[in-house]
């Protein structure tokens, strides 16, 4: 009757524990800093997580090494709930095979909670460019000796991943002009600079409203809501080509899976919530509800076929 009374004794004391949760201010580590479009993002989903969870829901920025050092610090955290990353696909699937040493292992030393969304990718170009589909464009760069010029945010970027993968794929003799940020890209390619820059959809959008640039295809699965005319890469011949940008939330390995369910049942309720959608579109994010395994395979799926196409690139962090 001992060991009965102490085992129920430990459940109830464990369920009330988790039940309690969270119990205090919980810090969200966002490896970038103030102002731009992940940390806006970040600072979205803690305000809308704390009206959910009773607690507040405290953005911390830790930039610098791309990313790497606030990922390192969530990833040597006490797995209590209480410290949080928000994921960028850069620092988490790219960083580990571009630079010598990130401080973190993506596959062991994170719990993934679940993606808040994805930025889609489109190739564009100038209007004086003759090629105009994916496929024409693929012919055209096979026909300069020098190869065809593509811009992108920097180099080890997803832009830049994409369009090596892109290379890789079909043979195009493209050349990649890596600049610093995707606006410095576009500026370029809108002067005649470069014929093509390959960024994210929020960038390009209103350029191509404007007919200033033409939308040769986007890199994900569907077309982009903001611009349902313009084919993806898929539909364009290229099987499986599906490469966005994504953000998700994360917490140190070990995390109690209970705290994991909570924090993703609240996270995928904010973002199905029509206000939080339409404020993420805004950033070029198109909101991604969905279970912690998903955004699990998603993350190895990336981490390893990046893997082949940084090797086979040559691509090193600046």
């Amino acid at each position: 009757m001992a060991a009965t009374c102490g085992g129920l004794a430990l459940s109830v004391t464990t369920a009330a524990g988790q039940a309690a949760y969270p119990a205090k201010p919980i810090r969200l580590v966002v490896p970038f800093a103030v102002g731009g479009v992940t940390d806006t993002s970040g600072r979205l989903i803690a305000e809308q997580l704390s009206k959910r969870l009773g607690q507040q829901v405290v953005v911390d920025n830790k930039p610098g090494a791309s990313g790497n050092i606030g990922t390192q610090m969530v990833a040597a955290a006490e797995p209590d709930g209480y410290t949080l990353l928000l994921g960028f696909d850069g620092t988490m699937v790219i960083n580990p095979h571009v630079f010598p040493k990130v401080g973190f292992d993506t596959a062991k030393d994170f719990a993934p909670i679940g993606k808040i969304g994805d930025a889609i990718l489109i190739l564009v170009s100038h209007p004086g460019v003759k090629a105009k589909t994916l496929q024409e464009v693929i012919a055209l760069s096979k026909t300069q000796s020098g190869g065809l010029s593509y811009g992108t945010s920097g180099t080890g970027g997803t832009p830049h991943i994409a369009g090596e993968l892109l290379k890789q794929r079909t043979g195009a003799n493209l050349v990649h002009i890596p600049y610093k940020g995707g606006g410095q890209a576009l500026t370029d390619v809108l002067g005649g600079n470069i014929p093509l820059v390959y960024t994210a959809v929020a960038g390009a959008f209103p350029h191509v409203k404007s007919g200033k640039l033409h939308a040769v295809a986007v890199s994900s699965a569907q077309r982009a809501p903001s611009l349902p005319d313009v084919p993806t890469f898929i539909e364009a011949g290229l099987t499986d080509f599906d490469i966005n940008s994504w953000v998700g939330l994360l917490a140190p390995a070990k995390t109690p899976r209970a705290i994991v369910e909570r924090l993703n049942n609240e996270l995928n309720a904010v973002l199905n919530d029509p206000a939080v959608r339409e404020r993420l579109v805004t950033l070029g994010i198109t909101a991604s509800p969905g279970g912690p395994e998903k955004f699990g395979r998603d993350m190895s799926r990336d981490l390893s076929r990046y893997a082949a196409v940084v090797k086979s690139a040559n691509i090193k962090a600046e």
